[in-house]
């Protein structure tokens, strides 16, 4: 079955039944040990899509990001910028379709505490990208809460 198909699939059977007993809809009753793996599976895959689409973006402004980094008096600014696009992509990749979730998120967690250290470092800057710099490190505490769920998922 294609992912597509697969999606489809699992959207028609939540809607098509009760969730854990909902009275007010029509069908079968889900049950929590129903519901939990469908709901760990799609914040799995969208997790790794995040990464997945990061490193895309990070392909398709790969010059202007190295740039950046090497303003940033970042050494190797190319290098760094390649090498963790390459791992962005392939754990995304790993995380989506569920293989070595456990080291995978691990893996995934350190790679977003150093590119946040490195390339949020809002400490050192003043106004509106002092701010923006916040925002996106909050963002980014969320996305390791997340992979944290994933990582516990993976231990199963």
């Amino acid at each position: 079955m294609d992912g597509q198909r697969a999606i489809q699939t699992g959207l028609l059977l939540l809607c098509n039944r009760r969730v854990l007993g909902d009275k007010s809809v029509r069908g079968d009753t889900m049950t929590k040990s129903e519901l939990v793996p469908i709901l760990l599976t799609t914040g799995r895959v969208l997790l790794g899509c995040l990464f997945v689409m990061g490193g895309i973006r990070h392909v398709m402004n790969f010059f202007p990001i190295a740039d950046d980094m090497k303003r940033m008096g970042l050494p190797c600014p190319s290098f760094l910028l390649a090498a963790g696009t390459t791992f962005q992509i392939a754990a995304g990749t790993l995380l989506i379709l569920g293989l070595f979730v456990f080291p995978v998120a691990l893996g995934l967690i350190a790679f977003t505490v150093v590119a946040s250290v490195m390339m949020l470092p809002f400490w050192s800057m003043q106004g509106g990208n002092r701010t923006w710099a916040i925002l996106n490190w909050f963002s980014n505490v969320g996305i390791v809460g997340g992979l944290l769920l994933a990582a516990a998922e993976g231990l199963h």
